[in-house]
């Protein structure tokens, strides 16, 4: 409270449980961007994103190291659901399923 009442709102942001945000804002639009594109599977070998995948492409691109749980907050606060859709198989044939 003591540093509310010296500081105002900016007194708060330097506490003892404050911290910078590990990827800034940029970066995370990018990551949001890279979730509703999807994943490409030549490049990243997956049909769809884990938080694992995500995690990996994320050190490997900003050189930030995050945990898969951060990863999942991550994209709570960039309002992403945990639902995801059933994949489709790449070498699937649609039109041939729907003959059938």
């Amino acid at each position: 409270m003591h540093r509310y009442n010296a500081d105002g709102l900016a007194g708060w942001r330097t506490g003892p449980g404050w911290r910078q945000p590990r990827l800034a804002e940029a970066q995370r639009s990018e990551v949001a961007k890279w979730v509703e594109d999807g994943p490409d599977l030549k490049t990243d070998g997956v049909v769809r994103w884990r938080c694992a995948d995500l995690r990996d492409r994320i050190a490997a691109k900003f050189n930030v190291h995050l945990h898969e749980r951060s990863v999942g907050k991550l994209l709570k606060k960039l309002n992403f659901s945990s639902m995801s859709v059933r994949p489709v198989h790449p070498q699937s044939d649609l039109e041939a399923q729907e003959a059938f």
